[in-house]
């Protein structure tokens, strides 16, 4: 390799590039490849990847016509024609015809002889909870990164830090209505978070789960349904008490369920739960808040106490492309918190007292990792 000519290569090597960055940065490697056919498909493969990154906004923009155009959910009921969708949407048939081509290459739809059947994906799309309501949110960060310049520079005030009232404490949360609609997200979501949190959290050694922050309580119903024995206690923000209240009796399980309202970062956490759940709460708040929130969630606790950290997390020194991108950006939107990787949570947890850390396999980054620790 030393011997091949590659333009700025030693000037690339003494800047510190492995071999193989070396070799990208080299055009005449590049053209060389091209005869090559191991070569070639490895430099068409990242090609396609450089161009799936370049292209990934107008992806997501055509998720968005059609969840808003409400494409995916007629073709639930069975295959139609352009002209029919084209029709309910109010678009124009040529226009319908483009995007339902880009959903096919999404592989959310199949095509057909100028009709359209719901694939997988887009069958699978529909069956989550609360993804259609998250897309159609996604107005709101679209908005913030329209300039991505001004927005990394603090130059900009983003919209999204005003629909998450709660990381402001109790006084910011005021209102019914965006109360309402951040509960819904919330609890729509946490299926799958539960899902995964269940797969490697044994409960059933526990007498009574705290979830703090737990929003209308969708995660400890979850655990509380499957683990009949399982006392739970709800503490959040007042007005999130009826939506709770009401999941509660229709799971039935309001008869060892204990609601507490306050704020953790006004009020002290209630004692008597034996193990400390908080699901998507971290990642909302700065370094100084979580710091205080774990101290105050070590002394709720007894001795030998657990809690359990639930929510995407960074990758860390292995860049995680899901929680890396998608929820950094996101939780940098917010203006509050970030997203921070399994270690830094870890190093978070020894400085409030906690040990016998242990960082689980995550199942779905996109969904949630779970650490989990023990009062010493």
């Amino acid at each position: 390799m030393t011997d091949l000519p590659l333009g700025s290569e030693p000037r690339a090597h003494r800047s510190g590039h492995g071999w193989l960055t070396r070799l990208a940065l080299s055009s005449r490697f590049h053209a060389i490849s091209q005869a090559i056919p191991g070569l070639r498909r490895i430099s068409r493969r990242e090609g396609q990847a450089l161009f799936d990154t370049l292209s990934g906004f107008v992806q997501s923009q055509a998720l968005m016509a059609l969840v808003e155009l409400d494409v995916l959910a007629a073709l639930r009921k069975g295959p139609l024609r352009t002209a029919a969708l084209a029709h309910a949407a109010r678009v124009a048939p040529d226009r319908m015809a483009v995007l339902m081509q880009a959903a096919a290459a999404l592989k959310l739809v199949r095509r057909g002889r100028d009709v359209w059947h719901l694939a997988p994906r887009g069958a699978a799309f529909l069956t989550v909870p609360g993804l259609a309501a998250m897309v159609r949110h996604h107005r709101v960060l679209y908005r913030d990164l329209a300039d991505p310049t001004a927005f990394l520079r603090g130059e900009t005030t983003p919209e999204l830090a005003g629909f998450w009232p709660y990381v402001f404490g109790a006084g910011a949360a005021a209102d019914p209505q965006t109360a309402a609609i951040y509960s819904q997200l919330m609890a729509d979501s946490q299926g799958l978070v539960a899902a995964d949190t269940l797969a490697v959290v044994d409960f059933s050694n526990v007498r009574n789960l705290m979830d703090v922050g737990g929003g209308t309580g969708a995660f400890l119903t979850a655990v509380g349904q499957a683990v009949p024995a399982l006392q739970l206690t709800l503490f959040d923000l007042p007005a999130v008490v009826p939506g709770a209240t009401a999941r509660f009796a229709k799971a039935g399980l309001e008869a060892r369920t204990r609601i507490v309202a306050g704020s953790f970062r006004d009020d002290p956490l209630p004692k008597g739960a034996d193990a400390i759940s908080l699901v998507r709460v971290l990642y909302d708040h700065a370094d100084s808040t979580v710091a205080a929130l774990l101290a105050a969630v070590h002394t709720a606790l007894p001795p030998g106490g657990r809690i359990v950290i639930s929510e995407p997390m960074s990758g860390g020194h292995t860049p995680d492309r899901a929680t890396d991108i998608y929820f950094a950006f996101y939780t940098l939107a917010m203006g509050t918190g970030r997203t921070r990787s399994a270690t830094e949570v870890e190093n978070l947890l020894k400085n409030a007292g906690f040990g016998a850390i242990r960082i689980h396999p995550s199942q779905r980054s996109y969904v949630t990792q779970v650490v989990t620790a023990t009062k010493v």
